[in-house]
C-alpha cells in the first residue's frame, strides 16, 4: 500500500530526521527504536510498511535535503554514516520537495497546494496521502467570520485578507485534496469550525495536536501517579531550554504562549485541579536540536507532610519526534484506508493536547491506541462492529 507522506516544513530538523530514518529502515541500515508502531499490540498488517512511504513536502527555505541531513549529522542528531550511505536516496527525494506558495490570495495558494498534493499522488500511484504539519509553532490567529463555516471560508479566502494561519491553510488544502491531516505542532491547524465541517464533508481523518516527546511525556506518567495515590500536588513548575529553529520561533511571546498552553493542559485535566506554578520556555541557541527540561514538584502526603520531586530531562527533539511522525503517518493512512473519518481520538497517546480525549494518562492512552490499531485489521474491524 504505497502511501504519500507530505511534510509541511519538510526541510526542517524533524522532517529531515523522519525522512532519513524511513530511508534507513527501508534499506535495513537501522532498527525501529522509538517507533511505537513496531511494538506488539500496535503493529498491524493494516499499516503501510516503511518501504511503502513516499515523501514530499513544502517549505519556505530551499536548502537541499541532503545538506540539511549533513548539518544534522554535524550537530550529532543523525549518524554521519547513514547520511553518507543514503546520498542517492536523499537525492531521489529532493525533486518532490516544493517551495511553499507565497503569491496571490490565500485561495490561490491553497489551490497550488492542492495541485501539488494531487500530482504527487498521481505521479507515484499512491493509495492515499497523509499531510503532516511539522512546521514552526504559530501564534493563535485572530477570530474571523470566515472561520465559522466552509462556504464563508471559501469566499473569504478569495479576498485580500490573510484569513487563515499557514497551518490552517494547509489543513484546508489537505482536506480539499481528500488527504488525511496530522498536526504535530500546537498551531491551529484544523481546529476551526469551518475546517472540521469541511473534513466531515470530505470524509477524511485527522489527528493532533503537538507531539508529546519530552517533559509532557513525563507529566502524563507522573500526574496520574499522584492522582491514583491520592497525593496533593501543591505546585508544579518547569523550565524548558531549547535551541534550533523551534527554540528561535518560541522566543516570540505569542508562539511561546501557544506552546505553554499545550504543555499545561495535562495537569489540570489529570489532577482535577491546577496546582501553583507554570512552565517557562527559554531559547538557548547553543543547544541546537537538543533540549533540557527541569521540573520541581511539591506535594503533600498523609497528615499534610510536605515532600518534593525533581527531574531533569535531556533529549534530542528531532530524534524523539521523527519516529512518532512515521507512526502517525502509518496509523492515519491505515485509518483512512479503513474508512475512518473525523478526529482520531485514539491517537491521543502521541500528543500533548490531543483531540477530544477523556484521559491524559499515558497508560490509558496506550490501551486505547492498541485497541484502535487492532480494529484496523479486517478481522478486528469486523469484531469491533459486531
Amino acid at each position: 500500500m504505497r502511501t504519500g507522506v507530505w511534510l509541511v516544513g519538510v526541510r526542517g530538523s524533524v522532517a529531515t530526521t523522519s525522512i532519513v530514518g524511513a530511508l534507513a529502515l527501508r534499506a535495513g541500515l537501522t532498527g525501529p527504536t522509538g517507533c511505537v508502531t513496531e511494538l506488539p499490540g500496535v503493529n498491524s498488517p493494516a499499516l503501510p510498511g516503511f518501504g511503502d512511504l513516499v515523501f514530499g513536502g513544502h517549505d519556505v527555505v530551499a536548502t537541499p535535503i541532503a545538506k540539511r541531513a549533513e548539518a544534522l549529522a554535524d550537530a550529532g542528531v543523525l549518524p554521519a554514516r547513514l547520511v553518507a550511505a543514503l546520498s542517492e536516496e536523499l537525492a531521489a527525494v529532493e525533486p518532490e520537495l516544493r517551495p511553499a506558495p507565497t503569491a496571490g490570495t490565500q485561495a490561490d495558494r491553497a489551490a497550488e497546494i492542492v495541485r501539488d498534493l494531487t500530482t504527487f499522488r498521481q505521479r507515484h500511484g499512491l493509495a492515499r496521502v497523509v499531510v503532516v504539519n511539522v512546521a514552526a509553532t504559530e501564534p493563535a490567529p485572530r477570530p474571523h467570520p470566515g472561520h465559522a463555516e466552509p462556504d464563508a471560508l471559501r469566499a473569504a479566502l478569495a479576498g485580500p485578507d490573510e484569513v487563515l494561519p499557514p497551518s490552517s491553510l494547509y489543513a484546508f488544502a489537505a482536506v480539499t485534496a481528500d488527504c488525511a491531516y496530522v498536526d504535530f505542532t500546537p498551531s491551529t491547524g484544523l481546529r476551526l469550525p469551518a475546517l472540521t465541517a469541511l473534513a466531515d464533508r470530505h470524509g477524511v481523518p485527522y489527528a493532533g495536536h503537538d507531539g508529546k516527546t519530552g517533559e509532557t511525556l513525563l507529566k502524563s506518567v507522573l500526574a496520574p501517579m499522584f492522582a491514583m495515590r491520592h497525593l496533593t500536588v501543591r505546585s508544579w513548575s518547569g523550565l524548558n531550554l531549547l535551541g534550533g529553529g523551534d527554540g528561535a520561533t518560541l522566543a516570540d511571546p505569542d508562539a511561546n504562549a501557544a506552546k505553554v498552553r499545550s504543555k499545561q493542559r495535562v495537569l489540570g485535566e489529570t489532577l482535577g485541579y491546577l496546582p501553583q506554578g507554570d512552565t517557562r520556555i527559554g531559547y538557548v541557541e547553543e543547544l541546537g536540536d537538543f533540549k533540557t527540561a527541569w521540573d520541581l514538584i511539591t506535594f503533600a502526603g498523609f497528615l499534610g507532610t510536605g515532600m518534593r520531586l525533581e527531574f531533569t530531562w535531556h533529549g534530542c527533539d528531532s530524534a524523539l519526534a521523527a519516529p512518532l511522525v512515521l507512526d502517525l503517518a502509518r496509523l492515519t493512512a491505515a485509518a483512512h484506508a479503513a474508512g475512518r473519518s473525523g478526529p482520531l481520538h485514539d491517537l491521543a497517546f502521541f500528543f500533548k493536547d490531543p483531540l477530544g480525549t477523556a484521559t491524559h494518562s499515558l497508560a490509558d492512552q496506550w490501551t486505547r491506541l492498541c485497541a484502535f490499531a487492532g480494529s484496523l485489521d479486517p478481522g478486528g474491524a469486523d469484531a469491533a462492529r459486531g
